[in-house]
Order: structure tokens, then sequence, then C-alpha cells
């Protein structure tokens, strides 16, 4: 009988050996092809590899808490359970912003190496970070694999990173991924699979890497299906395609994937989501699929499954009726816990035949944020109450309080996101606004009957003097009154006299402060220090809250705290502002309190006890700057010279710099962008509150609601002086119009593969004005001398941006209606356009205006991970810690003609607004100062003109 044309294919198939992985015990992944298969036209088969997926601080907060902690003995627990629970391979990931990522997985590399229990199984390296791949590569036992690489950015990094993974002996999973973008289809999934297997397997003569193909592993890309968008209908049947695909068509390659993410459209359904698991991994499997990351309890048995819910699965997995995502909502709750079917959108109401009452009402609508029947059920609740004989205020007490309780009780139990609060609040405010003119009205009888609610405490909260920065402040306030807290927010740039006045005149249980730049923790410090001063607070220790960007508990400890004796607390988010001030106004307080204390100071003792930083004398540090050939530099002339200021900037055209991920961030939800929009926990709330802010944008951008300017500045400039940057007036260079002083790291630097680590300071990528002969002595002026060659000329800028006139206008009017949400998420928007305003007009220097990289072409990714040459340091960042600057080079760039000015904490106004520096070299980077020493203060204050302790206040978190 003749052959099919693809079992004809599969007979002629060469012999690939099954994958070899091992970490004290070998593990072996894909059984040989044997002929009996290929006579059968089957496909090579594997048993499933479960990948665990705990180990990872991206997709697990207890192991992110742990490891963000210090507590490695309890991560370790977490690997040993993964390992006892049937994981054969265990993924470890130390992706994380606060983290220093590549020690903490060699750390964590080294720990599980004396664990024999969890080092006998295989580790899978996961990392975005190639410097955390290879350190983690150096130290793990056995053979492990390395997840991940793909051709995002390029064939040759591509090949680059795999042969450096054949030299460690590592097995790689590619991800789907080139340079047009991540495999969505199953054509796109094919093409790229092959592409990369072709350069992969191919001989290094032949221009390809020579990988052993027994040790790629493919990830296709599992995306969630049942969104509701039709083109995601088809999502799992195309990885399923793939799969099978690439096992007949790629000899040895295995494949896997997030099998968690087929199922993110139905979070919190965890028996649909067990069921959907269940149905994909039995259709991937037979296809061909060899492992995936997946908790192995979230898996069933495919014939133990409900036939229904099973039927159901399988039309929504291998997309086989339109109506099959609708259908599987159908019986989602049924499945979920027996509860009755919500799918309806308004049967939250109430029906004849299953009636809701008011209070019922009132809870779902602030649980959800509704406010469409906020005012009708309010004023129901009223007139029951008053049927009853009761006061406008005891609909507060009541259902509106018992409403705000389920939401206060869920937020704390991490089943409700800030944004969802933020909503809840705006719900509730609407009701008590419509209350309002009722409680007005019985003022002196409600008084009389003392029947006012009793808030659990009362808290003064402020943005300290000389800074302009809300939203966090907003978020905390908004949450704390949701929690029954009577909040008394005092706005921006509030100086310590009308802080602590208010306080007295309210009669304030406590005191919250905020602020974002470094200067702000100083004027935190003088108000506890005039809390102290005062009787009234230090008496009654009155509890000082302290938050925002720039604080931490170690500098609440060891700075703020030794001002008052009274409790000073340090509330890292929105979340804990709840727990801390309860436990502060407790029965309990005395308690909270002692363990606060002893708490701080354990962390003064350790601070106290910190090896320090070894630091290099400022000469030593100077001779190792970094290494730069001027010689051969030739850098490009600018358009201009001076100032170009642009007014009324175009808001589409700036709405396309946008980076999302820090929007996120503001509304604590944790996870990188784009990836947070299917993460596991928060990705539902993150989808609605980027739908949310997309269509704020969209209204900011059709009615002109904010005004974005700017001015940049192109000069001619040099370094001087070792440390500093001129800025001159015009091509003669006689005449500086400003000079940045600069900061050098001092840290103590080691060689690493022969090359000694550079003392970086700014001024290293700026030409010096001259440079010095062979053989000549150094010389520490620009004047002239015989020792000095010609100069060679080099160019910087300056620039101010703002995307904030207008938004606080805009914002007063939301929360004049009642809208936090709305005000909150304003302000949001504006600060992202102003990143966004100074990402273009950086892509505008580079290219046109300077026009060092006129060729650039860059996707929006690349920009946002800043894959351009040159920089764009701004004043209070690490390497350019310094916010004083800002004073002159506001001067210079004449920033009152775009409507922006400084604090004189040195905050800029308005509050969504950036500037900083262009420096464009090839070979300039951003850096962290870091701790400076005594020398480099007092050079500093030499060459500034300036008094050493000034300079020391500024400077010191780096001191």
């Amino acid at each position: 009988m003749p052959q099919t044309p693809a079992k004809t294919a599969q007979a002629v198939r060469p012999f690939v050996a099954p994958m070899m992985l091992s970490g004290l015990e070998p593990v072996v992944i894909g059984a040989i092809y044997s002929a009996e298969d290929r006579a059968e036209g089957l496909s090579p088969r594997a048993t499933f590899v479960n990948i665990g997926e705990r180990t990872n601080v991206t997709g697990s907060k207890a192991f992110a808490r742990m490891i963000l902690n210090g507590e490695f003995e309890q991560a370790l627990a977490v690997a040993r359970q993964q390992v006892e629970n049937g994981a054969q391979i265990i993924d470890i990931n130390m992706d994380e912003a606060m983290l220093d990522s590549q020690a903490a997985m060699v750390r964590f590399l080294n720990l599980i190496a004396s664990e024999p229990d969890i080092s006998r199984v295989p580790i899978m390296i996961d990392s975005s970070k190639w410097s955390v791949i290879e350190a983690g590569l150096r130290c793990v036992q056995g053979k492990a694999v390395v997840n991940s690489i793909s051709m995002k950015e390029g064939i040759e990094p591509f090949k680059h990173q795999a042969k450096l993974l054949r030299r460690y002996g590592a097995a790689a999973v590619v991800m789907a991924f080139d340079e047009k973008g991540q495999a969505d289809t199953y054509e796109r999934k094919v093409e790229i699979c092959e592409r990369a297997y072709r350069i992969l397997v191919a001989d290094v003569d032949q221009g390809g890497v020579g990988f052993p193909p027994e040790d790629i592993i493919f990830d296709p890309n599992i995306f969630a299906i049942a969104t509701g968008i039709e083109e995601h209908n088809n999502y799992a049947v195309d990885f399923i395609n793939a799969t099978r695909w690439i096992k007949e068509n790629l000899p040895g390659a295995k494949v896997s994937g997030g099998v968690s993410n087929v199922s993110f459209s139905f979070r919190g359904n965890d028996p649909v989501r067990e069921a959907i698991h269940t149905v994909f991994l039995y259709h991937a499997i037979k296809a061909g699929m060899d492992m995936g990351i997946v908790n192995a309890g979230m898996v069933g048995v495919y014939d133990d499954l409900e036939p229904v819910l099973r039927e159901r699965v399988e039309d929504v997995v291998l997309n086989r009726r339109a109506d099959a995502g609708e259908r599987l909502v159908e019986i989602a709750e049924t499945a979920k816990s027996g509860a009755k079917d919500e799918s309806k959108k308004l049967e939250w109401r109430g029906t004849p035949e299953t009636p809701k009452t008011v209070g019922e009402r009132l809870s779902h609508a602030l649980v959800h944020g509704i406010t469409d029947f906020i005012t009708q059920d309010t004023e129901e609740a009223y007139q029951d109450v008053l049927a009853k004989g009761g006061r406008p205020l005891h609909v507060i007490e009541g259902p509106l309080m018992d409403g705000m309780n389920v939401v206060g009780d869920l937020f704390g139990q991490g089943k409700m996101f800030l944004p969802q609060v933020v909503k809840s609040a705006r719900v509730m405010k609407s009701a008590v606004a419509h209350l309002l003119p009722y409680i007005e009205a019985e003022k002196l009888a409600m008084i009389e009957a003392g029947g006012e609610a009793k808030a659990k405490g009362k808290i003064v909260i402020a943005t300290v003097k000389g800074d302009v920065h809300d939203i966090g402040k907003n978020i905390v306030t908004v949450v704390l009154q949701c929690n029954n807290f009577d909040v008394v927010n005092m706005g921006v740039m509030v100086p310590c006299h009308e802080i602590l006045a208010m306080a007295k005149a309210e009669g304030a249980d406590i005191i919250g402060l905020s602020g974002l730049i470094t200067p702000s923790l100083e004027e935190m410090q003088y108000v506890a220090g005039e809390m102290q001063k005062d009787a009234y607070f230090r008496l009654r220790k009155m509890p000082l809250l302290i938050g925002g960007a720039t604080t931490s508990r170690v500098h609440t400890a060891v700075k703020i705290s030794p001002h008052y004796e009274g409790p000073i607390v340090y509330v890292p988010d929105a979340s804990r502002s709840v727990s801390v001030a309860q436990g502060l106004l407790s029965d309990n307080a005395a308690q909270y309190i002692a363990e606060l204390n002893a708490d701080y100071v354990k962390v003064r003792e350790q601070h106290a006890n910190k090896k320090q930083i070894p630091l290099w004398p400022l000469a030593k540090a100077r001779a190792n700057k970094t290494p730069i050939d001027w010689s051969n530099y030739q850098p490009a002339v600018p358009k201009f010279i001076g100032r170009r200021v642009f007014k009324n900037f175009d808001l589409t055209e700036l709405a396309q710099y946008i980076d999302w991920g820090p929007f996120f961030q503001t509304w604590d939800l944790a996870g990188p962008y784009p990836a947070i929009l299917k993460d596991d926990v928060v990705g539902v709330e993150a989808q609605k509150v980027l739908a949310d802010g997309q269509a704020l944008l969209k209204k900011i951008i059709d009615g002109r609601w904010l005004t974005a300017n700017a001015v940049v500045a192109l000069y001619p400039a040099n370094s001087v002086n070792d440390d500093d940057i001129a800025f001159y007036a015009d091509e003669s260079r006689t005449e500086v119009a400003l000079t940045w002083y600069g900061l050098r790291q001092q840290a103590e630097k080691q060689e690493i593969d022969g090359v000694m680590r550079p003392s970086r300071c700014l001024a290293d990528f700026v030409a010096p004005r001259a440079a010095i002969k062979p053989g000549a002595a150094p010389a520490l002026s620009t004047a002239s001398n015989a020792n000095l060659t010609l100069e060679t000329k080099d160019y910087a800028g300056l620039f101010a941006v703002t995307a904030g006139i207008g938004a606080d206008k805009r914002s007063q009017a939301f929360e004049a209606a009642h809208d936090d949400y709305s005000s909150i998420m304003l302000k949001a928007i504006a600060d992202r356009l102003a990143e966004a305003f100074a990402e273009c007009l950086h892509h505008r220097v580079r290219t046109d205006l300077w026009g060092y990289a006129p060729s650039e072409a860059l996707t929006p990714e690349a920009l946002i991970a800043e894959k351009y040459q040159g920089i764009r340091p701004a004043p209070g960042y690490p390497a350019c810690p310094d916010h004083s600057v800002k004073l002159d080079m506001f001067k210079l760039l004449q920033c009152e003609e775009i409507g922006m000015g400084v604090t004189e904490s040195l905050a800029m106004t308005p509050a969504a607004s950036v500037s900083g520096f262009y420096i464009g070299h090839p070979d300039a980077t951003y850096f962290n100062v870091g701790k400076i020493g005594d020398d480099q203060l007092q050079d500093l204050a030499r060459r500034r003109g300036m008094d050493a302790t000034a300079l020391q206040r500024l400077l010191a978190p780096n001191l």
C-alpha cells in the first residue's frame, strides 16, 4: 500500500537521541522514535514533564517576598515542596526591580546545591537578563535548561547566546519571537520555529551554531482563549497544531509552554481553569508537547471531568463552534460553586423570583464600582431608614458601611485590587453626596441625638513643603476612607507649621507625610523634630506615618525616628496603610508600637554594624575613569546652538511614545508590561485599568484637557576639572553658560575577565576641553599651557518638558464630582505623557536637531528599552543625584516661558514634568554614583564655591 507524503517523510526521519538533563540524577525526555511509531505515522511521544513554577519571583508573591526579605532558607522550602509534589524540573527566576537579580540567583543556586533532595532535579534558569543567566550557569550542578533565547533582537545576538549555551552544555528554551514580534498564529509559529531550528542545528562553517537538536525546546506561545475576542478563539488550536508540526518536521526538538496562560480569562474560577488545563494538555500532549510550566494541582484527569463541562471546554479549546465561549460562561459559575448563573448583566439587582434587598444591591455596587443606580438605591435606603424613625447617617452607618466593610475585607485578603477600591470609593462618595442635603437639614437634631457615625480615627495627611507629587498620597487617602477612617488631605507643598496646626484643630489621631523627591526626606525629619518640641504631640505621642517613593524602612528608622519619641511608621504602599493605622489606634496599640520600636532598634543596629562599602580616594577613582579614545572621536554638530521652545505639542504624537509599564505601579499592580495583562493574579484588573487609562487618554487628547510645552537647548560643551561639564554660550567657548558639577563613583572596583570596571562620572562621556600631551604632567584646570594639545570640540544639551498644564484644574473637577478614580487616573496619564514627551524630544534630538543618529529606526519596544545611542540623565536619579542643578538649568532654559518652575525644595512644577541633560557619546551609559567620600564632598564644595555643610544636606543619601 503506498504511503502518504506525511508517512514517507516520517519514515526517512533521522534518529535523534532524547534530551538528557540532570541535577544529581539524570532525566531523560523524549521517547525513542521507534519503527512501530514510524510505521503508524505517529509523532514522537514523551511522558509529560512538569516544570515547577513557584520558585519564580514574577509568578509567586510569597516566593518574591521571601527573596526580597533575604529569607532564603524559607525560599528553599518552596523549592523542596515543588520537588516533593512531583516537579521534575524547577524554574528559578529572580527578575525583580528591587533585587540584585544576579546575586540572588547565584546565592539561591548555591544553597540548592547543598540540598540533595532539591538538587536531584534539573534546574531551569529563567531570566530576561543574560548576565543573570550566565551567572546561574556558572554555579548550577548537572545539565540545566535556560529560559529563554529568541530572535527578537536579531539573528546575530541569537546565535551568540546559543553558542555560549552550547559551550556551557545547557539546553535552551527558544521563544517563538522574532524581529517582527511574538508569534500568535499557526503560520507565524511554524515560520519562526523552523527558521530558528535551521540556524541552531546548522554547522558553524555553514553559518549556524552547531547546537544539539535534542537540546532545543520550542515555546510556541500559549495565549488565553475564550476572551470574547474572536481573533483569540483559535489560539489553543494554533499551539497544538504548531506542536504537531514541530515534532514531525524538526527532529529532536521539544515543545514547552506556560500552561496557565490558556485559562487566563477564567481567573478566579479554579474548577473551570483546571478543566481547561486538563483538556488543553490532553490534546497538546497527544500532539507531542513534552513539558510545561504548570501547577500540578490545577490539572485533573481528562476522563474524570464532568461530561457537560468537558464538552464545553473542549469546544473552546478546539474552537469547534462560534458560540463556544458563551456556552462555557453559561455553566462557569455552576462549575465553580453551584451558585446561580450571574451571566445576565443586571441580575444582581434582583428578579421577581429572586428579589434583592437594597442593602444587597448597595453592597454589590460598592464591590463592583457601579454608579449607575447608586442615587436611586441610596434614596430607597434612606426612605427605608426614615420609615423606621432613623436618620440619614444611619444609611451611612448601616448598608453603605456594610458594603465598604466587604470592600475592605476583600482588599485585605488580596481579592480586590487598588483600582477596584478607588472605584468603590467613587460609589461611596456619590451615595454620601446624595445624602448630604438630608444630613445638613437634620444637623442640629443629629447632634442632639448623638447619631453621628464614629470613624475609626482621624488622620491628617499632606505632601511636605517643597514637593508637588500627590498621586500616592491621594490613593492612600481613598483606601483609608474606604476603611472608615476620617482623612483630612491637605494637598501638596504644605509647610510644617500648617500641618501641625491642622492636626491640632482637627483633633487628629495620626499625621501622615508624603514625599517623592530626595529633599523631602530632610523636610520629614524637620517635621518630626518640631513634633518633639511641641508638648501637644510629644505628650500624646501622636503617631507619624512616612510614605513616598524615596522613603524606606531603613531611612525612617535611622534618619527620622531619632527626632521624635512618638511612633514613626514607614508605610510602603497604600495597601499597608489600613493595617498600620488600625494597629496604631487599636486596643493593642501599646504592643504594636513596642514591636515596631524593637524592629526599628534592630534596623538601626544592623545599619550601624553594616559592612561599609570600601571607597577609593578621589584621585584613584579619577585615575580609573571611563576609558574613551577621544583622539578618534568626531562629534556631530547640532543644527542650532541655544534654545528651542515647543508649545502646545501634539498630544496624539506623544501618545505613541507612552511606556505603560510604570502606569500599573501607580495602581499597586505589580508586573512587567505587557506580561502583567496575562498575570494570573492581577491580569484581569490590569486589563481593566489599562482600558480605563486609554479611554481617558482619548478624552484628554480629543478635549485638549492638557497642554504640553517643552524647551530644548544644545550647546558646545567639554568636560573640565575631571568631573564637571561646561556648557558654552557659543562656538568660541569663551563664556560658560552653565557648569554641571558631577559626582564620581568611589566604591572599590574589581577586575572582571581581565578588565577593570571604571569609576564612572557623567563627565567621562563628554570630550575634555584639552587632552594631555604624552609624557606631560596631569592638569586639572582648563587654562591653556604648553602641555595641552588642541581642544576637542564636543556638544551636550539640556531639556525640560511638561504635560501637566491644566491637570490640577481638571483633577479638582473630578474630585468635586466625587470621582477620585478619574482624578488619580488623570494625574497618572499626565505623568505618562510627560515621560513620553521626554522620549519623543530625545528621539528628535538624536535624529534631527543634534542629528548624531540620523538613520535610527527603532521599534517602540526598543525605545522603551533605551536601545538608542546617548542618554538623558535627570537630576535626582542615580547617575546625577544632586537636585540643585535644576536651579541653574531652569534659569538657562528660561523655563518660566513654558509654564515650568522649581520649588524651594527643588521639585518641578507642574508635577507632570521631566528635565535633564543630553549626552550623545556612543559609550554613554547610566550608572549609580553610590556612596562618596568626604574628600569628594570637600572637592565639590571647593569647585562650586559653596559651604560644605550646605552641600552635605543636598547629598545626604550619598554620604
